[in-house]
């Protein structure tokens, strides 16, 4: 496992992280002793980084990730957690009270007297004008109940407007060989004022494993198969906004570039980390299997010129004149 530092936490952690929202049961079916020995897979392999939300299950991911800290006690992980989606997302309920309030249900489904990271999560562009939503995160640093905290966006003009404030630690953006834009700008920008970069749906929602066909099914609870258009959430968290037959299509033609020995899953991690300035890339897993195959994608070599220049006209042909501005 490579580890590279998380911004201004100053905390090292591996390259590759865990994404704790599928064991929070939104994503079909999960069963919780199998989540916490996925979770011990990706310890065992080196991964320190475990990202979570309050809304994730309704807190069922971090009262398992508290449960997997507590069986790992001594141990220095890092979790990272999100707030602000339990409410309608309204400028209006984002007080000092109720950041306090959920970062207390977090501590208290975490176990841990003070939160590592806090991220605000994915929520509408206004709060990004907003010094006094940024000053109530200070106070809570000031405080002692979170040590750092971040943002996770959906665009990239938010993560720019974000790290303007100086107390934000980390940006957590989509960032994937079909969502490429956070390149542009972005990323050199956050590496310039010293941002944590946490690559968040690295894989598409299981596009880029290459394991998805035009006949699977996905279970009725599974935003894959009812947010394709965006009817819950943006529709930039589902596949990264690439329309499906268009993504099996592109899958088909990255299986040329896989190394010997990987799968795609794991150059697709790979082509995440050839970024200096990403930290790490939070797939998920619900397995130890998963939670292993995506630990050991940081221990291939780098991507060829040649593979890196080939992806990069596959979106540029396929994908960037479909989504690229809109995100």
């Amino acid at each position: 496992m490579e580890y590279r530092r998380l911004g201004k936490t100053r905390r090292m952690v591996g390259a590759i992280g865990f994404g704790a929202w599928a064991i929070g049961g939104d994503w079909g079916t999960v069963d919780d002793a199998s989540s916490l020995r996925a979770l011990h897979a990706a310890a065992d392999a080196g991964v320190t980084l475990f990202d979570t939300a309050d809304v994730y299950g309704d807190g069922r991911s971090e009262r398992l990730i508290g449960q997997f800290l507590r069986e790992r006690s001594g141990e220095s992980l890092f979790v990272a957690t999100k707030m602000g989606r339990r409410v309608p997302l309204d400028l209006a309920q984002y007080s000092p009270e109720a950041f306090r309030g959920w970062v207390d249900r977090s501590r208290d489904n975490l176990g841990v007297d003070r939160l590592d990271l806090v991220q605000l999560h994915c929520l509408p562009t206004a709060v990004y004008y907003r010094p006094e939503i940024f000053g109530a995160l200070d106070d809570l640093v000031s405080a002692g109940a979170i040590a750092s905290y971040g943002v996770s966006v959906e665009r990239v003009e938010e993560g720019l407007k974000a790290i303007e404030f100086p107390g934000v630690a980390s940006v957590q953006i989509i960032y994937n060989i079909v969502r490429q834009r956070p390149a542009e700008r972005f990323l050199a920008e956050a590496a310039r004022r010293d941002v944590g970069v946490l690559a968040r749906v690295p894989l598409a929602s299981g596009l880029l494993t290459g394991k998805l066909t035009r006949e699977t099914v996905f279970d009725g609870s599974d935003h894959r198969r009812f947010n394709r258009h965006g009817e819950a959430f943006d529709v930039g968290e589902t596949f990264a906004g690439v329309d499906y037959e268009t993504g099996l299509a592109l899958v088909d033609e990255l299986r040329a570039l896989v190394p010997a020995s990987a799968t795609l899953a794991q150059m697709t991690l790979r082509w995440i980390l050839m970024s200096d300035a990403v930290t790490a890339a939070i797939p998920g897993a619900k397995t130890p299997e998963q939670a292993r195959a995506n630990a050991a994608a940081a221990d291939l070599a780098p991507l060829p010129a040649e593979a890196m220049e080939r992806i990069a006209r596959l979106y540029a042909e396929r994908v960037k004149p479909l989504v690229h501005q809109r995100w």
